[in-house]
């Protein structure tokens, strides 16, 4: 077992049963002209975690670890896409239409692909997801288990939605999950330190949160 120093206390996992989760590191979160800044946002909190989250990508790969990324889009007849997740984002600008980067979280489109420094290599895991959790819909589940992961560390975007519904859905499942505090992001700080805060409370009652350097230094 490893432990690593972490909030609310250490963190303790078996290397051989632990595998790392990037959430949703795509273009139309995190570049100019995608559906993330369409919608008003700022994206420097975002791009600014992308070298971290490539970091830790690469810790993973040195020591052969699983990695598992996820994409948030949908089918092309977005028939696995609800009624109100459609309504949402902006009157003249919704997930299906025409944008910069072809159609907005359609899969097969340019910004539904995972940002190149993020990028996916051969053998590593990609899910396409409809939903905000990872494994709603999904053979996340079934990825898991065939390879008797039981500790999942996280990383990606955005903190208090797509990751942080993904840890919850995962703790309920029984996963013992970490968060890396630097290799996440928000639009909005303030949601970022709230979503980490709600995580560790209570005694780690969703997971654990630590920096990339602690996670590092631990494992070396």
């Amino acid at each position: 077992m490893i432990e690593v120093p972490a909030q609310p206390f250490a963190y303790r996992f078996d290397p051989a049963r632990t595998a790392l989760v990037v959430i949703d590191m795509q273009r139309d979160f995190l570049e100019p002209g995608g559906f993330g800044e369409t919608l008003g946002n700022d994206l420097a909190p975002v791009v600014e975690i992308v070298p971290t989250v490539a970091a830790l990508i690469a810790t993973f790969r040195d020591k052969g670890w699983p990695i598992l990324h996820t994409r948030e889009s949908h089918a092309p007849d977005l028939s696995d896409c609800p009624p109100a997740k459609l309504a949402r984002g902006l009157p003249s600008l919704r997930i299906g239409d025409m944008g910069p980067m072809g159609r907005i979280l359609v899969r097969g489109e340019p910004g539904a692909a995972i940002v190149e420094a993020c990028a996916p290599a051969p053998g590593e895991f990609v899910v396409d997801k409809p939903g905000k959790g990872m494994f709603y819909a999904t053979a996340v589940g079934d990825i898991l288990r065939e390879r008797g992961v039981t500790h999942l560390v996280f990383a990606g975007v955005t903190t208090e939605v797509c990751v942080q519904t993904s840890m919850r859905e995962a703790n309920d499942r029984g996963y013992e999950c970490l968060l890396i505090e630097d290799a996440t992001a928000s639009y909005f700080p303030a949601f970022k330190a709230a979503t980490l805060e709600m995580i560790r409370a209570q005694g780690a009652i969703v997971g654990w949160t630590t920096p990339l350097a602690a996670f590092r230094s631990a494992i070396a």
